[in-house]
């Protein structure tokens, strides 16, 4: 199974990615990881990433994901657009997505609270801007990413389940 845990900052891709992959017994990876430098600086610095910034950091999460077919893997990464999704799958079309949703108050105090990340809160409108749901022929579920995380793995868990 490969799962890439989607969404803007601040929605709990890593903490919900790092439950889920345990309670599915798959090795974790964060998408930030693969960044360059020049990303992650370009982004503490308060801006936002272009297309020319994203390409090669998404073809590097594809490959990543592509690469681990036989163990499986669950992938925090933003994958904020169709686009970006699908330049995802073009390198690993067994990729599923779970879009992790929650409203702009809950994001932005998720944001101020950590101290240990390079995305500052001011980009979380443009990140917002930016985001596309997922369309219902693309592969994958959204969820809410309200109360307890345990909760929030456990509705993921049940949707990934067949009926």
């Amino acid at each position: 199974m490969l799962l890439v845990v989607a969404g803007v900052s601040g929605s709990g891709k890593s903490t919900i990615g790092a439950l889920l992959a345990s309670r599915l017994g798959l090795p974790f990876a964060d998408a930030d990881d693969l960044h360059p430098a020049s990303n992650v600086a370009k982004m503490a610095g308060g801006h936002a990433l272009d297309d020319d910034d994203r390409w090669p950091w998404l073809a590097a999460v594809g490959r990543v994901l592509a690469e681990s077919s036989s163990t499986g893997l669950v992938m925090a990464c933003s994958a904020l657009t169709r686009r970006y999704r699908e330049a995802i799958l073009a390198v690993a079309p067994d990729a599923r997505f779970v879009l992790l949703e929650g409203s702009h108050d809950l994001l932005e105090r998720r944001m101020l609270a950590r101290t240990d990340h390079f995305m500052p809160a001011s980009l979380l409108d443009s990140q917002l801007a930016t985001l596309e749901p997922l369309a219902p022929d693309e592969p994958g579920v959204a969820v809410a990413n309200v109360g307890a995380p345990d909760d929030v793995v456990d509705a993921i868990v049940l949707t990934l389940s067949p009926s």
